[in-house]
């Protein structure tokens, strides 16, 4: 088992991923929240059974799997529904988060949670590490990435966290604001001799 969790967050089109490949070409063992979203909802689950009875069976595509898109536009537009989902998801999803992180065994592993501060996950790791953008630049990535609509995206912010808030959380912090990825690699570094540092002291 690890001797220390690092939580790491940030808005939508932060960078996140990047930060977390280098983290594992460290040799750090990554846990990601959105990983084990899609898998609780995964093809003959409980879960997606619940979903389909609650929303309709054409929430569930074709194939079996889980309609994404059509689920997500709904919960935006319905808080209600928001709500539910969140009180059948959330549990679960916790759940396979703490196995996991027992589970690891790097000297510290990194629990990735885009929505760490917004769903009170912070008390299930012991740093937060917080990847900080502008919304300008979320805006201008997400829009590029997943060729969303600036409506959609500003949507999206609109769900999570202000910027202000999630790095009054922060106990680290990267800037990928018009960085290289030379200056992300390093910082990155950087963290890993704190982190590893850290471990020797508990």
């Amino acid at each position: 088992m690890s001797k220390l969790v690092i939580g790491l967050t940030g808005g939508i089109g932060s960078g996140k991923t990047t930060v977390t490949d280098y983290f594992q070409e460290l040799g750090i063992e990554v846990i990601d929240a959105d990983i084990i979203a899609r898998e609780v909802v995964a093809l003959g689950s409980p879960a997606l059974t619940a979903i389909s009875q609650h929303f309709g069976a054409d929430y569930i595509q074709q194939d079996g799997q889980l309609n994404r898109s059509l689920l997500r536009n709904r919960i935006f537009a319905n808080e209600p529904d928001k709500l539910w989902l969140n009180e059948l998801l959330h549990p679960l999803i916790r759940s396979s988060l703490l196995s996991q992180t027992k589970k690891a065994t790097s000297p510290y592993c990194i629990l990735v949670a885009p929505l760490l501060i917004e769903n009170n996950l912070q008390h299930l790791v012991n740093r937060v590490l917080v990847i900080d953008v502008s919304e300008s630049t979320q805006t201008k990535r997400t829009m590029q990435r997943d060729n969303n609509s600036i409506a959609q995206v500003k949507a999206i912010l609109a769900s999570q966290t202000t910027r202000a808030n999630r790095l009054n959380h922060a106990d680290d912090i990267i800037t990928n604001d018009d960085v290289s990825l030379a200056c992300i690699k390093e910082a990155v570094t950087s963290l890993d001799k704190k982190y590893l540092a850290l471990t020797k002291m508990l």
